[in-house]
Parts: structure tokens; sequence; C-alpha cells
């Protein structure tokens, strides 16, 4: 706190954060790129630890001890082994003997070959999107400026994601049982630019409709229609909800996935009234949306459909 605004930045905000019931993480590097320890335990080949025992792992210690995060988003471990980060060692101490050692989660960037394979959840690599359903739970880590982590101030409107597309990929993730990290840039001032405000809430005005598909939600037996990939299922319970990006041309929504019962009813989440269905000639459900414009909805992409008895 000796440069810069002379506040503990961190610390304020992780008050904040718990005054509001939201879980604390941190993100931490490392390497640190240009260090002179670093260059020269690299130019020794790994074989001095003079960094990590004078910089990174004092850091993590501190982090822990100072500010008792519940996520520890670790990262800049992939040019060197575990021998050398130490990191086995840190980790220990965190699940054992830390004050946080019963709450704690962490990534899988702690040395390199370990994403992946080792951790608490699995970020794989930058804006990672398995296909299948993983075993272990995961995360997909993007950046609303498709170029940049941090803040560009040439930045290009054509180079950042559009709200559809932020929904869409979040909507992929939890159909997949993973976590959505979307990360926006601040300046050098600390603040969230208006374009960045924009698309951030426009996410939190579409789960305002639709987050009851979102959170708390499990993957479904089914994580997308087979014949597209424009929709997408998550579960809660015995209840299914069927996410579809596009509004179809012809105003019914096929579902092939879906075994319907003499019990099943379909809502729209954000509509009030009851959607009609029938059965497929082949299989699956008919569904006839509401005879309005998506427009006049009170999202305008990605809408849910609440399915309740099917299997």
């Amino acid at each position: 706190m000796d440069v810069g605004p002379h506040r503990d930045l961190v610390g304020e905000l992780g008050q904040a954060l718990r005054e509001r019931n939201i879980r604390y993480g941190l993100y931490h590097s490392l390497l640190e790129w240009f260090n002179p320890l670093y260059l020269d335990d690299k130019k020794n080949g790994f074989k001095t630890q003079n960094f990590v025992f004078l910089k990174t792992m004092p850091e993590l210690y501190d982090l822990v001890l100072r500010y008792k995060p519940d996520l520890i988003w670790s990262d800049g471990d992939w040019e060197a082994p575990d021998t050398y980060w130490n990191s086995t060692s840190f980790l220990a101490w965190l699940y054992n003997d830390s004050p946080v050692k019963d709450t704690v989660v962490v990534n899988d960037r702690w040395c390199n070959n370990c994403s992946c394979h080792h951790g608490g959840y699995y970020n794989c690599a930058d804006k990672y999107k398995p296909g299948t359903l993983p075993q272990h739970k995961w995360e997909m880590c993007t950046s609303i400026d498709r170029r940049s982590w941090g803040y560009r101030s040439n930045m290009q409107l054509n180079e950042l994601m559009d709200e559809s597309s932020i929904i869409s990929e979040l909507v992929q993730t939890v159909s997949f049982g993973g976590n959505y990290l979307l990360n926006v840039g601040p300046t050098k001032e600390g603040v969230i630019v208006p374009v960045f405000q924009e698309r951030l809430l426009s996410l939190g005005k579409w789960l305002g409709v639709n987050g009851e598909a979102i959170y708390a939600s499990k993957p479904w037996r089914v994580q997308m229609e087979n014949i597209t990939n424009s929709v997408w299922y998550t579960s809660k319970g015995s209840t299914v909800y069927a996410i579809f990006i596009t509004w179809p041309e012809e105003k019914v929504l096929k579902l092939s996935s879906p075994i319907p019962s003499s019990s099943t009813q379909v809502t729209m989440l954000g509509f009030s009234e009851m959607l009609k269905w029938e059965k497929a000639p082949d299989k699956g459900l008919l569904i006839p949306l509401p005879f309005l414009p998506p427009s006049v909805l009170p999202v305008q992409c990605c809408w849910t459909l609440k399915l309740e008895g099917v299997e």
C-alpha cells in the first residue's frame, strides 16, 4: 500500500463481497514475466528457486493468511515443474493446516502438465470447451474482449463478444456441468468501461428471467439436441429446462430428447401462460411458441422452456 491508492483494495473488495454473501476468489500468477529473479532461475533451467522462495511462496502464504479466500485461481504455471514452484508443499499446507482448509477451492494451474489432470476443478485451457460431459468439475474462462484479458484503449466493437454470444456460451457451459468465468479488463484507474457494463447488465437481465435454469442446475441425461446445437438442456430435480438459442421461423419448436407423459406441462420462463404441446410423429414433443415476435418478450435471445413430467 506504499504506492497507488494507498488502500488495501483486495481486502476492501473481499469485505464488500462477503457483506453481500458472495464467495471471494483471488487470482494469482506464479510467474512474473520480467522479474530478474525469475529470469535467472529460468536461465538456470529451474534448478535454482530464488524467485519462488523470495517472491511467489511468501506472496501465496500471505494471500491466504491475510484474505482467507474461498477460491484461488492460479496461473502462470506452464514453464516449470511442481518441483520448481514448490506447489505440492503449498497445496498440502492449504488443504491441511491453513485457515481455509475446509472451504477453499483451487483450479488446475500449479505446474506444467498439471492442467486438466490435477485440481479441485479444471480450467484445462483458456476458452476450453469439452464437447462432451466431463467427469470432473470444470470451468470455461473467457473474456468479453476476444483479443485481450486486460483493457485495451484501441479495442474495436467487432472484437468484443455481443450479448447473444455471451449468453449462448454460458448456456452451453452450464449444460456440460461447467462454471462460466467471464472476464472484463478494468482501466488503470479501476473503471469498468460502459461497453463492458452494458454486456454485464444484459447478462444479468437475462439471468433475472432465466436464472432458474442456470443456478443450482445439473446436467441432464442429454446436453443438447442431436439434430442441432441450438437447443441445450439443464435440469433441477425432475424438472428439465430446454434453452433454445434461435427462435424457429415456423414458431414450432421440436424437442426430440424428452419423453412426454400424460402429466407433461410446458411453460416458458418470463411468459405467464401455459404452452400447448403434442407428441411428435417420431419421438419427442412439438411445442407451438407464443404467437408474438420475440422482441416483445422479456429477453431477445436464448429462451427457456420449463418441462415438467418428462423423462
